[in-house]
Parts: structure tokens; C-alpha cells; sequence
């Protein structure tokens, strides 16, 4: 075999040793060095035939190495220096300190060449050939520009001798010596390339931006150089704060170089010291344009705060019509065609108003003028809010000064200043670092998974508040990318958190991503997660704002901004795959989308979709939903959600409150929660990119955040189980405001006391278990007795009965289910394990209450009726009830009610006496004494309380009681029997303290009920004859145990009578007369006739005279009233016979008895007609009184039906008492004053008649003495008035009374 072509090598080095191949890898390309070195030491631990074979690899590739590094040190591009930078001039003294320091610090102003010089130094240097020289920018666009003008002075190719790496794509291959890259690329790098071994050199250029991804390069390279001493670090900066740099890098040298070229004159003009006090800023502006316009031509550069005050100030100036003069606006999202027009070459003049992009990251040519209002539109995030604010403020001097050397590039400049010098002077000198105003969780998440160690002692430039750190971190805990309980290991990530430091955007956004990627729905949020990393590619120029705005409107999504965005993405890949990249091209720039923004979306989820492959995820097949899709966005977004609010759109967690984005699809529709992408602070907290959510889906991805608390736990007999209200809030936002849950596992103790409470104590089990219903019993009793003895000091309180079970009864069994089955074991052994003890219920000794004192029920005749008791003072039925069942009410007299029961009559007594007026009282005290002395001389059998106890009284001490005096309205409630009407079924109908009251009230009822008890046939209808044999005065039935009673009458019906039972006999007796009327005035024939025959004239005519209507009704009256004389005198039949004889005896005797009763009826009305003649006409005024008082006597005695309502017996005295009202009338006009004092001596009987009245309110019917008193006031009237005409029997005033307290007894 033909020996190899490295054979001789091979054998020549087969002797080599270990110790000589490592000094010979000090000529190897760095990036190999680590990883020969680390073969090399594994090869001491080898056989030494392994170890043989080994090292000849090893020297093959230290040989492969070493000649690459020698091929790159050949092939170093020929280095020069264009003489019109100022930094050319300074270059031996870089070179210098480059060679002679491990870091450099190069400070110079914008322009002075020091971005694209100091790459070249290195190179003349010999650096760049072990390892590339790495040149960070902080922006994309800076890395690629700077690229090609570094290849363009070193006449070589982009992306071989020089190249850049940006997110989307590496333009560098293994002969690259310069690398443009931004700094987030560096630091994704050190993820794979921990000690950065690729290169030899690195240039951290624009470090005074002070960004948060150069903070960490600087912390994370003053950790490394000490391990690098072969690494060269040169920082470049403006001139801002360079020592710090220094100082932070062991006080590394300091070169500055300068970049202006000619004077800039510096005028303070502030607004505030304007004559005209009402001078704003755009007035100010307006005054220093007007001044600038008096220099030598040059544009000029005005710096404003944001977009609108961009666009204001572009249409103000407009308004001035400057002659040959150009407005162009320069912010952040302007369209690429907007923003190249600045740099394009121009005549006339020209004003560019910028944001604060234009003082470092972009060099605006030809200014001349600087107009500083001295304020910029600063992000800054709250720790307390965790809102992104973007409050304007006063710029630093640092700032002003990079404002101010932005002119004086192409001549002498001047810069304006809008405030004072005083006001420059007093300001901060730097802007505060992004690192202490933007929130770390990305920087502290990518620092774990590089492992660096405790944050605190991470050697930041400048060390972020610890209120940030705790924030960051909170964040991260939000995520789940850090467990929220650590242990004394400190912060470490989770699984998820590894997961997510693996992709390289927000870490909300990667929570969002992953989330999908588990639940279908990957392909939506990696477009979702691109879209909200990058700047909106939609753009709304200046001057066509309506129009993008419709094209825009297209995508608009009612429920969702995310869901715009899908849309969006879904119409451009549907273009591009349609269209060529030219007209793709084309329809971006008309349809307002910018361009590169698109590419750079598409590029960035291309990036993240190959992350997710390479992690083993798949890619959904099928279209997501709504649900799923923002379910994923909603895992990432926890801390930025919101319900509806009255003071503002929306409150979100920490009791922030937020509106929504005017430039949402969401502003006018505002649904109830939403989640937002970002908020943002600036006039006002606006949320942007927003989307409806519902609340039941924050909860499940929140459940490492909640705070549940707990109210109001309660037994719930249908569940079986102590249930509690749970309340669910995120970061104080009420998510779940109350929702049920089973209390038993949150909190056993609680819910043992509950259930044993509720459940065994209360008897709300809901099962039917022996122990429960003897325990109720033995409860019952003992309730009884209190409530008899109106005290709650016999029955043991809950508390005791609570620990009798508590003691007995496990606490994991507080529930049915759990008590069911440790009680089925227990009553295997011990059924009576759960058996009160009667005694023990009791508290004190019960003996006292006794069936005398206490009894169970009332008798009266021969009903006895139960008594139920309680005692609820305020409660309708507090103390002594009566249950009267419905049907025998109108069986039960009011009559020794008023005495009560045995054990509560002595304090009845007190509160009589104690309710007498003091007038009386005096004379009975102590009242209990006298109570004692009542309770041993009077009883129920002494009749009405109230009498006997005035007499009883009146022997003691000899004083009168009337019987006004007792004010039973002032004696409690209890002491006074109620009365409880109940239907068959137990239920109370009605209950009042007054019997006549429940017998008024219920009279329908107790009818009703009567007629259902009735035999079948008792009751008829539509008679005309007596077909129904015997009509007995009362029917008894036996129900229940109880006698009831009712009364058979005949009830008038005009054209016919009906039997119907009445549960009054006096009502009954009234009803049977007008229906044994009716009936026998169905069957004999009318008298009417005979009446016109023998009538004389003058009655007739007199009868006519009828005030009441027409004549036949009156001759009806009175025949009516005949039949009714002719019945009295004969009596009542009881049956079909008797019926018989009567109908005879009427038919003969009717029409001379009409006819007697007719010509007194004339007399009357004749009589009536003269008073009421006499009552008409002018009235005397001392004649009013009286002259009223006759005609109120006149209508109560005639009236329409008169005649038979008062009875044919009545008519000679209702003549008299005509006859009295006219000799009254004729008394009153000689002496009125002797009228009106019989009055008042008549209205005293009258009142005393009165009262009696409502005794008897509600009585269809009034008993016959009480109706017998009226005509006693009226024979009074006669005895007072016209006692000529006599009275048939004597009558006084104190007669009446005696009669009417007669009544009352």
C-alpha cells in the first residue's frame, strides 16, 4: 500500500508529547483551542496504544488549524484611512492603546469616523486572525450599513472579508475578519459560546445608548476577560459619561476623538421669559424659526416629542407659508419612502421635525440649525403599576448636547434652546440607563439559563433596583418559568422557563408560544408572536391616513386585534404566493404595509417555527379557533386583563385602571374582559392590541397566582355537605366574584362545627335516622315547657347539644356521605351511641309547670278545643292560642277568654292594674300584692273579668273603677287569648285576639265549610212550593270528634227560595221569614186588586205622594209587611202542612190586612211630607242644630222598604214619632235653647247606644234587646220633645243607660 501523504508527519510526531501539543495549540484558531486542550487532557487518562492513535488525530487537526490561521493572516485586506476623519488622526494613539490594554474606551462625537475606522486598526494590528473581530450595533440597519462601507474602504466583498449576522440571516463564512452584528446577537450567542472563543476582538460600538442588551454585554464581559486575557474589548461612545465605561472596566484608558468641525452657538430662549406670558412651546418654535430664517440658509432640525405633536406643528408651520421651504416629519413608524426623503437631495430649505430618534441613532445631513424644546417622550416602567409609561420629560444635559451637535456638520451652527441656561444647568447630566427603567424578567431569565450566578452580584454597569429584580422575577413567576415557592437554592428555572429561554423573543411571548404548541394552536401564535415583535408593518402616512385606514379596516376582527393580525397574515401569503416579489411589492406600498416589516415578520416566524421543530414540536394540522388561539395569548398576558369599569373603560389587576387604544378595533364595542398585549402610559394608561376573553379561562392558567378566599360557609340539606362561597381574584382583579364550593376538604375543623350544628343539632341531615327523631322529641318536650313558661332557661343552650355531638362524631365525617358511613359502623356496635339524656337537656328544675297551671286544652259547653303556646314577644301569636277549627266557629262564645289560663292570670292582673290611669291606680299599689289578693277571691264563675275584678277591687278599697278606665290596649300582647282558625288540613286560615273579628272576617268561609259538610240533600235550590218535608231549626253532624252545628234557612231568590245552612241561628231565623215570604207570595194570588177596590181616594192619592219611587213598590212594601204580621201571629211552620194551613190563613186575611196597613202608610207619608215642607226654606242659624238632628231622625225612620223593614206593629208609633218631630219644630222656633240642651241630654244615652254598636260590628243581624234600644232613644225623643203624646212605657235617660249596661253585663 502507498504510504499516506501525512504518514511522515504522523511518524514524526508519534514521539511528540502531550505537553508539546498544548503550547502548539496557542497557534490554532481560538475557536479550536478549547476544544484541543480539552481532547489533549482526556488523552493523559488513556492506554497507551489508545492514547497513540488519539494523539495523531489530534495533531492532525492542530496541523489543519494552524494552517487556516496562517492562510487568514495572508490573506488581511490591504488597511486605509480616509484623512478627513478626525479619528485618522488619532489612529497611532489607538493603535497604541489597543495593543497595550486588554479594554479601551473611544469617545467621540457622531461623525468622527471611529464606527468604521476602529474595525481597521484592529486589522492593521494583526486582530481579526485567530478570531474574527466582532463589531455590535444596536440597531439591525446600523450593522448592514456599516458592513458595506467597511467593505467598500477595504475594496472587499460583503460577507467574505467583511460580513454581518442580523436575526434573519449570517452573511459571514470562514474567511470573515469583520463581523457586524447587533448586540442581541452577540448575546444569543453566548447561549452556545459561553466564552465568546470565536472571536479575538470586540467592539461594542454606540455603548452611550446605555441599552439593556449593552448592560448585560458589558456586566457579562467584565466576568469574562479575566478568563479571555487574549481578548481585546474596545468600547465606543459619544462623549457621554466615558469614565464610567473606565471605571467599570478596571479604569481602562480613555481616547477621545472629535467630530465637529465648526462653532456651534448655543441661545437660551425660554418660553416662560417671553414678554407674552400665554407664549406656548409652539409659539416658542414659531419665534426661533422667525429667528433662524434671519441667519444664513441651512435646515434646521426640530425636536419634538411625538406624533402628534409632529403633525401639529407640520400644519402650524404650513400655515406660515415660509418661502422656499420643505416640512418633512421623522419619527419611528413612518413608510420607508417617507423616511428615505430625508436623506435625498434637496432645494430650498428644509424644517425636519423629529422625535429623539434623530439625536444618536441617525445622523439627519445638511443641518445647520438645531431648534431643542428640551423635553423627549422617555419610556419608563412602573414596578408598582407594571405599566410601560411613556411620560414626557426634561431631557438631561447629556442629551441636550447630543441635540446641539447635531448642526454645525456643514457650517457655523446655532442651537436653540426653549428654556434657561439656569434650567440646563440645574438638570441631570445622563439620562437614566433602559436597564433602571424597563422591566429585567427577559435579562434575569437569560441569565439563569446561562447560569451567571446570584443577579445581586452580577457586575452591572449600573445595578438595577432591587424593585425592579423583585419585578422581573414576579414576572417570571407569572410565567411559570421560575416556581413560585424557592427553595435555599435560590432562582432556578423550571422546565418551562428552559423551554422558554430557548426562544428569542418576550418572554411572554414564548409563554404564549408554548401554550399553543400543547394545546393546537402552534401555527397561529408563532404568527401572533412575530407580529408583536416587530414594529407594525401597517402605516398610516401623514397625508393619506383615511385611505390606510380603510385598506386597513378590512382585517378588523369585532372580538379580537390578535385575531387582525391572522388576517392579515393569512391575505399576504395568499398574495404571495399569487403575485410576483415585484407586484407583491407593489400592493404593499398601495395597501399602506410596509414592505421590509412584512419580510421581516415572515423571517421571524420562519425563525421561531424551526426553533419549535427543533424542540420537537409539531405544527397544528387544522385551524385553530378563537377559544384556542387566545386561550395561548391569554397565558402569557395574566397580569393584563380587564373587566369593564365605571370610572374608567377597564380595572385590571393591583387596582390598575386602563382604556383601550383609540387605534383598537375594540374601542367603541368594548366587551366585559378583555386581555391586552401591552399597556402603555402616556396622557392617559392606554391597553393596545386587546382581545375579548371570558373570565372562566383565567382561571385554570392562573392557578399558581390566585388568591382564594372564602365567606359565608353554610349547610345546604339538598348537597349534604357544608358549602362556602369562594371568591377568586388575580392580583386583587375579581375573577370569580362567588361561586360554590364544597367546604368539607378546605377546612375540616370549620366544617365539623358547622355540621354537627346544622346538620345533627338543627335536624337538617336529610336523612331520617332513629337518633335525630328521638333527640327532636326529647327537644320538643322541653321547648314545650318553655314556651309555656314563657322563659328560655329550661332547655340546655346549642353550645351544649353542639359538644355532645362534636365529642361523639369524627371530624373527617361533616358531610351525609362521610357521616353515613362512619354512623353505619358505629350503630353495629352502639345504637344509642348519638341518645340524648333527657335530664341532661335540662338546665334548671321543670316542675313548677303543671297541667292545672299550664293546660292543654280549653273547654266551653260541650266543645274542648286544643291550647297551643308560645312564646315569640313581637310575633303574632305570642302566648296562649286557641285552635278553632273553621266549621265551629260560629260555635264558640266570646265569653271567658278574658279570664286566660291559671298560670299567667296573676300577671294579667298586675298589667291591669298597672295600665289603670295613675288617678286610680295610686289606690291599688303594689299592684303584684293586690294581684295576689284578686288571684285568691275572684274566679272565671264570678263572670266578665273586668266586672269582677272592679267589685273585688271597690271592697278593698272603696273606690269605683268605670268601666272606661281599663286600658286593655295597654296590657301586652301575650296576656290576651288569641284565637287561630284552621281548615281541615291544620293550616291557619286566620288569627286575631278578637273572635268577632275572625267570625266577620271568615263568614264566607265557615258558610262554605258548612255546606261541604253537609249530607248531600240538605241544601236546595229553585223552590217554589214546600217540597222538601220538614225544616228543622238546627242540623248537627259528628266530624273529627267535634259536634257541628249549622241552621237551615229558607233564603230569598226572588223568583224562588233555596235552603241554605247558616252558621248563625239569629241570621237564620231573620233569613227563613223573607223566604217563607217569598214562598208564600209564589202562592197565593196578589192583593192588589182588592187593595184599589177598597182603599178610599184620599189613601190613594196619598199613596202616590211615595217619595221612594214608583207607587207599586210601596204597595209591594206593605204587602210584604202584612204577610210578615200575618206569619207572627201564627207562627213559623216546620213543615208541608203547617206550611199549608198558614198559606190559607194569609190568602183570607192578606187583603184587609194590606189594607190596614195602607192607610197608615198614607198617614205616615202624609206626616213625612208636612216635616219635610217644614225643613226647607231659609234656617235660623240657632235652629241648624236642631232642624239637622230632625231630619237625620226623619231618613233612619223612612226610607225605601220602610214599611216592612220596621214591621206593620211599628207603624202607630212611627205616627207618633212623626207627630213628635212636628211639636218639636213648632217648640224650636219659640225657645231653641231649650232644644239643644234635651239634646245634649239625649246624646249621652245615644253615645252609650253607640259604643254598644261595636260590640256588635259585623252582625248582619243585631240581637233583639239591642234593637230594642233603639226604639227606647226614640220614645226618649217623644218622652223629651212631645211628652204630651205619651210614651207606652216610662223612659229616661238613665233607663236607656241601665239597658244598654244590661247588654253589656
Amino acid at each position: 500500500m502507498a504510504p499516506s501523504v501525512y504518514e511522515g508527519v504522523v511518524l514524526s510526531e508519534a514521539a511528540i508529547s502531550v505537553s508539546d501539543l498544548i503550547s502548539r495549540t496557542n497557534n490554532c484558531l481560538l475557536k479550536d483551542q478549547f476544544r484541543l486542550r480539552r481532547r489533549l487532557h482526556n488523552c493523559k487518562s488513556l492506554a497507551d496504544e489508545a492514547k497513540q492513535t488519539q494523539l495523531q488525530r489530534i495533531t492532525a487537526d492542530i496541523t489543519r488549524s494552524e494552517s487556516l490561521r496562517a492562510a487568514r493572516l495572508q490573506a488581511l485586506p490591504k488597511v486605509t484611512y480616509p484623512p478627513q476623519l478626525p479619528v485618522s488622526e488619532k489612529k497611532d494613539d489607538i493603535k497604541a492603546a489597543i495593543a497595550a490594554h486588554q479594554v479601551v474606551i473611544i469617545a467621540g462625537e457622531t461623525g468622527s469616523g471611529k464606527t468604521t475606522q476602529i474595525p481597521k486598526i484592529c486589522l492593521e494590528l494583526g486582530r481579526g486572525v485567530a478570531g474574527m473581530i466582532g463589531h455590535t450595533q444596536p440597531r439591525r440597519l446600523a450593522a448592514r450599513s456599516v458592513c458595506d462601507r467597511i467593505a467598500e474602504e477595504l475594496q472587499c466583498q460583503v460577507g467574505n472579508q467583511v460580513g454581518y449576522k442580523i436575526r434573519f440571516g449570517d452573511h459571514t463564512n470562514d474567511n470573515t475578519f469583520v463581523k457586524l452584528m447587533t448586540d442581541g446577537i452577540l448575546l444569543a450567542e453566548i447561549q452556545q459560546d459561553r466564552f465568546l472563543n470565536q472571536y479575538d476582538t470586540l467592539i461594542i460600538d454606540e455603548a452611550h445608548e446605555r441599552s439593556l442588551n449593552i448592560d448585560f454585554l458589558l456586566g457579562y464581559l467584565k466576568q469574562l476577560l479575566p478568563k479571555r486575557p487574549d481578548l481585546k474589548l474596545i468600547i465606543t461612545s459619544a462623549t457621554i459619561d466615558p469614565q464610567r465605561f473606565s471605571k467599570h472596566f478596571f479604569n481602562a484608558p480613555v481616547i477621545e476623538v472629535s467630530g465637529r468641525t465648526y462653532p456651534v452657538e448655543t441661545r437660551y430662549r425660554a418660553v416662560s421669559e417671553q414678554d407674552d406670558k400665554d407664549a406656548d412651546q409652539l409659539q416658542g418654535i414659531f419665534d426661533a424659526v422667525e429667528e433662524l430664517y434671519r441667519e444664513p440658509p441651512g435646515d434646521i432640525l426640530i425636536f419634538l416629542n411625538g406624533e402628534r405633536e409632529i403633525r401639529d406643528t407640520a400644519d402650524a408651520l404650513e400655515k406660515l407659508k415660509l418661502p422656499h421651504t420643505e416640512v418633512l416629519p421623522l419619527y419611528a413608524r413612518l413608510s420607508a419612502a417617507e423616511q428615505n426623503r430625508i436623506f435625498q437631495s434637496h432645494a430650498g430649505r428644509r424644517i425636519v421635525l423629529a422625535t429623539n430618534v434623530a439625536e444618536t441613532s441617525l445622523t439627519v445631513p445638511g443641518i445647520r440649525y438645531v431648534i431643542d424644546p428640551g423635553t423627549a417622550r422617555l419610556s419608563r416602567y412602573s414596578y408598582r403599576s407594571k405599566v410601560q409609561q411613556l411620560p414626557i420629560e426634561a431631557i438631561s444635559q447629556a442629551s441636550a448636547n447630543q441635540r446641539k451637535g447635531r448642526c454645525g456638520r456643514v457650517a457655523a451652527g446655532i442651537c436653540i434652546r426653549l428654556y434657561s441656561e439656569e434650567d440646563f444647568n440645574s438638570r441631570p447630566e445622563f439620562t437614566d440607563p433602559e436597564i433602571l427603567r424597563t422591566n429585567l424578567a427577559s435579562v434575569i431569565m437569560q441569565m439563569l439559563a446561562l447560569g451567571l450566578g446570584d443577579i445581586a452580584a452580577f457586575p452591572f454597569l449600573q445595578r438595577p433596583d432591587s424593585r425592579f429584580v423583585n419585578d422581573g422575577i414576579k414576572l417570571l413567576e407569572e410565567l411559570g418559568a421560575i416556581p413560585a415557592q424557592r427553595g435555599k437554592g435560590g432562582l432556578k428555572l423550571t422546565e418551562l422557563g428552559r423551554k422558554l429561554a430557548r426562544l428569542p423573543i418576550d418572554p411572554r411571548l414564548a409563554r404564549m408560544v408554548l401554550f399553543a404548541a400543547e394545546n393546537g394552536g402552534l401555527n397561529e401564535l408563532l404568527v401572533l408572536s412575530a407580529a408583536l415583535s416587530i414594529q407594525d408593518p401597517r402605516e398610516r402616512p401623514l397625508d393619506k391616513q383615511q385611505k390606510a385606514d380603510q385598506y386597513h379596516a378590512r382585517f378588523a376582527d369585532p372580538d379580537s386585534d390578535f385575531a387582525s393580525w391572522l388576517k392579515l397574515w393569512q391575505y399576504l401569503q395568499e398574495q404571495q404566493d399569487a403575485l410576483s416579489n415585484n407586484q407583491f411589492r407593489r400592493l404593499c406600498r398601495q395597501e399602506f404595509l410596509n414592505y421590509l416589516r412584512v419580510r421581516e415578520w415572515q423571517d421571524l416566524n420562519t425563525q421561531l417555527t424551526q426553533l419549535m421543530q427543533e424542540q420537537g414540536y409539531q405544527q397544528n394540522q387544522q385551524t385553530a379557533g378563537y377559544q384556542a388561539i387566545h386561550q395561548a395569548v391569554l397565558s402569557g398576558l395574566l397580569g393584563q386583563v380587564g373587566f369593564k369599569d365605571s370610572d374608567a373603560d377597564y380595572l385590571g389587576p393591583r387596582q390598575t385602571r386602563f382604556y383601550v387604544f383609540p387605534g383598537s378595533h375594540l374601542f367603541k364595542r368594548k366587551p366585559k374582559w378583555v386581555a391586552a398585549a401591552e399597556w402603555v402610559e402616556t396622557s392617559k394608561l392606554y391597553a393596545r392590541t386587546l382581545a375579548k376573553i371570558e373570565p372562566e379561562w383565567i382561571e385554570p392558567l392562573a392557578q399558581h397566582l390566585v388568591t382564594r378566599s372564602y365567606s359565608e360557609p353554610h349547610w345546604e340539606k339538598k348537597r349534604g355537605a357544608v358549602i362556602a362561597y369562594e371568591q377568586v381574584s388575580l392580583y386583587g382583579l375579581v375573577i370569580v366574584p362567588k361561586r360554590a364550593v364544597l367546604y368539607s376538604k378546605i377546612d375540616p375543623a370549620v366544617s365539623h362545627n358547622i355540621f354537627v350544628r346544622q346538620a345533627l343539632v338543627n335536624q337538617e341531615l336529610g336523612n331520617n335516622e332513629a337518633f335525630l327523631q328521638h333527640n327532636q322529641r326529647l327537644i320538643d318536650d322541653v321547648t314545650a315547657l318553655e314556651e309555656k313558661s314563657r322563659r328560655r332557661d329550661i332547655l340546655v343552650d346549642e353550645d351544649t347539644l353542639v359538644t355532645f355531638y362534636a365529642e361523639r362524631v369524627p371530624q373527617w365525617a361533616n358531610n351525609r356521605i362521610d357521616f353515613a358511613k362512619w354512623w353505619k359502623q358505629k350503630r353495629s356496635e352502639d345504637k344509642t351511641y348519638l341518645n340524648f339524656d333527657p335530664d341532661s337537656l335540662l338546665s334548671r328544675d321543670a316542675s313548677d309547670i303543671t297541667a292545672d297551671k299550664f293546660p292543654e286544652q280549653w273547654r266551653q259547653g260541650n266543645l274542648t278545643l286544643p291550647l297551643e303556646y308560645h312564646f315569640a314577644p313581637g310575633e303574632i301569636d305570642d302566648g296562649v292560642s286557641l285552635i278553632i277549627p273553621l266549621a265551629l266557629l260560629n260555635q264558640i262564645e266570646d265569653q271567658g277568654f278574658d279570664w286566660l289560663i291559671p298560670a299567667l292570670r296573676h300577671e294579667l292582673l298586675v298589667a291591669l292594674i298597672k295600665a289603670l290611669p295613675k288617678q286610680y291606680r295610686r289606690n291599688f299599689v303594689p299592684a303584684p300584692n293586690y294581684a295576689d289578693a284578686l288571684m285568691q277571691t275572684i274566679s272565671p264563675q264570678d263572670g266578665k273579668l273586668l266586672d269582677a275584678v272592679s267589685n273585688r277591687l271597690k271592697r278593698m278599697s272603696g273606690v269605683t273603677i268605670p268601666e272606661d278606665a281599663w286600658e286593655l290596649s295597654s296590657v301586652p300582647v301575650h296576656l290576651k287569648m288569641n284565637f287561630k282558625v284552621v281548615n281541615d288540613s291544620g293550616k291557619v286560615l286566620q288569627q286575631s285576639r278578637s273572635l268577632s273579628i275572625l267570625k266577620q272576617g271568615l263568614q264566607g268561609e265557615v258558610q262554605q265549610s258548612l255546606s261541604q259538610v253537609a249530607e248531600q240533600g240538605i241544601e236546595q235550590e229553585q223552590l217554589t212550593q214546600w217540597s222538601f218535608g220538614s225544616l228543622p231549626r238546627e242540623y248537627v253532624k259528628l266530624q273529627a270528634g267535634y259536634e257541628i252545628k249549622a241552621f237551615p234557612a229558607l233564603v230569598d231568590e226572588r223568583d224562588s227560595v233555596a235552603i241554605r245552612l247558616l252558621d248563625n241561628p239569629q241570621e237564620a231565623l231573620e233569613s227563613t221569614k223573607t223566604g217563607l215570604r217569598r214562598l208564600l207570595l209564589l202562592n197565593i194570588p196578589s192583593p192588589v186588586k182588592y187593595l184599589q177596590e177598597s182603599l178610599p181616594n184620599k189613601a190613594k192619592l196619598g199613596l202616590y205622594f211615595n217619595p221612594f219611587g214608583r207607587v207599586l213598590e210601596l204597595i209591594d212594601d206593605c204587602i210584604a209587611a202584612g204577610i210578615d204580621s200575618l206569619v207572627e201571629q201564627a207562627g213559623l211552620p216546620d213543615d208541608e202542612r203547617s206550611f199549608a194551613m198558614l198559606r190559607e190563613q194569609v190568602r183570607a186575611e192578606l187583603g184587609d190586612t194590606v189594607v190596614s196597613i195602607a192607610l197608615k202608610v198614607e198617614q205616615i207619608l202624609t206626616l213625612c211630607h208636612d216635616i219635610q215642607k217644614r225643613l226647607k226654606g231659609r234656617v235660623d242659624l240657632a235652629h241648624v242644630q236642631s232642624q239637622g238632628d230632625v231630619k237625620q231622625q226623619l231618613n233612619e225612620l223612612i226610607f225605601k222598604g220602610f214599611v216592612s223593614a220596621h214591621g206593620a206593629a211599628k207603624l202607630d208609633d212611627l205616627i207618633r214619632y212623626l207627630q213628635a218631630m212636628q211639636k218639636r219644630l213648632e217648640k224650636l222656633a219659640v225657645d231653641p235653647q231649650r232644644d239643644r240642651l234635651l239634646m245634649l241630654e239625649y246624646q249621652k244615652a245615644f253615645d252609650a247606644y253607640h259604643n254598644l254598636l261595636g260590640k256588635f260590628a259585623g252582625c248582619k243581624v243585631l240581637p233583639a234587646p239591642v234593637q230594642d234600644i233603639y226604639w227606647m232613644l226614640q220614645e226618649l225623643k217623644v218622652s223629651l220633645h212631645a211628652q204630651q203624646l205619651g210614651t207606652p212605657y216610662p223612659i229616661s235617660v238613665k233607663r236607656v243607660l241601665h239597658a244598654v249596661n244590661d247588654i253589656k253585663a
